[in-house]
């Protein structure tokens, strides 16, 4: 199974190896699941830290060296798709197109305009839900 991993979930990851953002992570990027990532997700992961966590640059590189090599990270497409006005939120409507492009399962987020969005294809699912799914999607 293919699983974006969005980038509140990401930087949740990052900054708590605790919560079920971590162990979604880590079940993503464990087989049979394959974690994704777009372009967006990584710009975004660092503008959040340079902006709020400028003395934790050092957990955001500790965790990129960890995460990347485990991650495939794809491109977000340029041309709009019809599927995306269901996002409220115009920013949040390229990962969801990358995340169509990369043909993958589930997107893995804690963003209310995703979760409300009533994309139904791929499944949207909080980082809690994903680790407690028992089969595959």
């Amino acid at each position: 199974m293919r699983c974006l991993i969005d980038t509140n979930v990401l930087i949740s990851a990052s900054r708590n190896r605790e919560g079920s953002p971590y162990r979604a992570f880590l079940k993503a990027v464990t087989i049979p699941h394959q974690g994704v990532v777009c372009d967006q997700n990584l710009d975004e992961l660092r503008r959040v830290y340079n902006r709020k966590f400028p003395d934790k640059l050092d957990l955001l590189q500790a965790f990129l060296a960890f995460a990347l090599p485990v991650l495939e990270v794809v491109n977000t497409p340029a041309l709009d798709l019809e599927v995306e006005m269901k996002i409220r939120d115009i920013s949040d409507r390229s990962i969801l197109r990358a995340a169509i492009a990369a043909n993958v399962d589930v997107i893995i987020t804690g963003d209310k305009d995703f979760l409300e969005s009533g994309v139904s294809d791929p499944r949207i699912m909080t980082a809690a839900e994903f680790v407690q799914e028992k089969k595959s999607i």
